[in-house]
């Protein structure tokens, strides 16, 4: 057996599931859920029909690569979203489609990492547990940069000494942010693609929660719209991972994209052609109506915010709670222990919520997740009202009691 799967740590669900056993939930109240990053709201229908209306195509071989139509539908989607050159992209060079950015994620580590190298891996702390998994089984070292408060929720990158950014062959962004909602600036985006340059890395912009946003009128910055306005329009060193799992509500779907540097892309899809991932055909015409559109994905930011809205009304009279810069998660301080907090609330609510420390790694002895939890505002707005209320009566009863 590979001796580095010894080095994966169990996922954040198994150790959840694990602390519920312990306890028993109240059977007379219903089970509410906001542990799991899985969007609730319908999947559009026309996405739907048009899987379905495709089903013949199970009797053909997709091509690694995608196809031509996807990957127009991709780069004109791109284009519009960030402001792009028309001409920047080229859906034959710069567009590949993925089975969601999950695997992609997991798989980008693989291809680019050369593990005779001392290579390191950067990535935000707490993180998406794909990050770690792929330095690990790719022969690297993984850096976690703490996002702490103090900091906004955003690395600080300042931080990181000479000798990590030059042993430096990836470096994973997740923005906005999971857990914390945190987005990246231009400034940020900027900066990091100077480094890129100047130590020879490659950028990893995870971007799959950057279609949840508040403000109509300000969504969140993307790598490639950065990289464009700095007049690199090679891209170079510069990879996002897009996905239709929370912008359309599509995570049964599996179903993203990976763009960027045409030389790396190139060598992406050398590997993939390798691995067997290809997007089947019917999963490919359902992708290509879903970004099309935008009609339904201003209507899923639309039901965002109103439970943000309702759930914040509702717990800002027991806790500091504030709306993030974008996704659907709440990064929720708690008065005691992450693990103690979230068992008790589920014996006692029967609500499932995320400890903050299961989605992090000590660093100097600090875990920057210690005392957070996460709370995914997925269900329905009748149920997260619902939660909300109980979480409110919770904390008035076991935290603020005379």
């Amino acid at each position: 057996m590979n001796p580095k799967l010894e080095l994966l740590q169990p996922y954040p669900f198994e150790k959840l599931n694990a602390l519920k056993a312990a306890v028993t939930a109240p059977t007379t109240l219903s089970a509410i859920s906001l542990s799991i990053g899985e969007p609730k709201h319908p999947a559009p229908q026309f996405v739907c029909n048009t899987l379905i209306e495709n089903i013949n195509t199970l009797a053909n071989y997709p091509l690694t690569k995608g196809s031509d139509k996807l990957r127009q539908v991709i780069t004109q989607w791109l284009n519009q979203r960030f402001s792009l050159p028309q001409d920047a992209l080229d859906p034959n060079r710069h567009i590949l489609p993925v089975n969601g950015t999950r695997e992609a994620l997991f798989a980008f580590a693989q291809c680019i990492i050369d593990p005779t190298e001392q290579a390191t891996v950067l990535m935000p702390n707490p993180f998406y547990q794909i990050y770690e998994g792929a330095t690990y089984l790719a022969g690297a070292t993984p850096v976690f940069l703490n996002t702490t408060k103090e900091n906004n929720f955003i690395p600080d990158f300042n931080q990181v000494n000479e000798e990590t950014w030059q042993r430096c062959q990836l470096l994973y962004l997740c923005t906005p942010g999971n857990p914390t909602g945190a987005a990246l600036d231009h400034n940020t985006l900027e900066k990091l693609i100077h480094l890129a340059e100047k130590y020879d890395f490659i950028i990893a912009s995870d971007e799959c929660y950057s279609e949840i946003y508040p403000d109509e009128n300000n969504p969140p910055k993307g790598l490639l719209e950065v990289s464009a306005a700095m007049g690199r329009l090679d891209f170079k060193n510069c990879v996002v991972f897009h996905s239709l799992s929370k912008r359309s509500n599509l995570p049964g779907l599996r179903s993203g994209f990976v763009a960027g540097d045409a030389e790396i892309m190139k060598k992406f899809l050398l590997y993939r052609t390798y691995h067997g991932c290809a997007m089947p055909l019917a999963n490919q015409a359902a992708s290509e109506k879903a970004w099309a559109d935008e009609e339904h994905v201003i209507e899923n930011r639309r039901l965002y915010r109103q439970k943000f809205d309702a759930v914040i009304r509702i717990l800002r009279s027991v806790t500091e709670v504030s709306a993030p810069d974008a996704s659907f998660y709440l990064w929720l301080k708690t008065p005691e222990d992450d693990e103690t907090f979230a068992q008790k609330l589920f014996a006692q609510t029967h609500i499932t919520i995320l400890p903050g420390s299961y989605l992090s790694r000590p660093v100097n002895n600090i875990n920057p997740g210690k005392g957070y939890v996460r709370l995914a505002l997925v269900a329905q707005l009748d149920e997260c009202i619902e939660a909300a209320q109980r979480i409110k009566e919770f904390i008035e009863q076991n935290y603020q009691s005379n």
